[in-house]
C-alpha cells in the first residue's frame, strides 16, 4: 500500500483550506507553532517565500 516515512517533517499545504478545526498541515497553524520551514511565511492564507520567489511543492518539501 502506501509508504510511511518516520521522522520526516510535515510539508505544509500551499493554501489554507479555511476549516474551523485546523488540519495537521495547515500553514497558519504551522506558522504559529514555528514548524513552517525557514524562509517561508503565510500571507492571505497562502504560503509565500520571504525573498519573493515562487513557491512550488517540490521546493517546499525539500525545505521541510
Amino acid at each position: 500500500m502506501g509508504k510511511k516515512s518516520k521522522g520526516k517533517a510535515k510539508v505544509p499545504k500551499l493554501k489554507c483550506c479555511e476549516s474551523k478545526s485546523k488540519c495537521g498541515r495547515c500553514p497558519l497553524r504551522m506558522l504559529k507553532e514555528g514548524s513552517l520551514p525557514s524562509g517561508y511565511t503565510v500571507k492571505r492564507r497562502v504560503v509565500v517565500r520571504l525573498d519573493g520567489g515562487k513557491v512550488t511543492k517540490k521546493k517546499l518539501a525539500k525545505a521541510a
